[in-house]
């Protein structure tokens, strides 16, 4: 039987064989560090949004007040409405819908 042929390797020194080598722990690490901002990510969005979504609602006497405050500015110029209008209005400008 015949011997294998194994190629002619010269020895590279451990110091320059390591340094020009990235390390695989290395590797894991920026791996680890991506994955956790790749799942921290989504989870600020879904509290954020869930903050937005449970907002406190005006009490009546926010949105009486701010009614008023449509009714004044209303009459003032002179504009066309009704008191129901300017309690739809005031709904409105607390739900962010202007």
């Amino acid at each position: 039987m015949a011997a294998k042929k194994t190629p002619k390797t010269t020895p590279i020194p451990a110091t320059t064989a390591a340094a020009e080598t990235p390390k695989p722990v290395a590797k894991k690490a920026v791996k680890k560090v991506a994955a956790k901002k790749a799942v921290a990510a989504p989870k600020k969005v879904a509290l954020e949004t869930a903050a937005k979504k449970s907002a406190p609602r005006p009490s009546l006497d926010d949105l009486a007040r701010a009614a008023y405050l449509n009714y004044r500015r209303r009459v003032e110029q002179s504009l066309p409405g009704d008191s129901r209008g300017d309690w739809l209005e005031a709904e409105r400008q607390f739900s962010g819908q202007v």
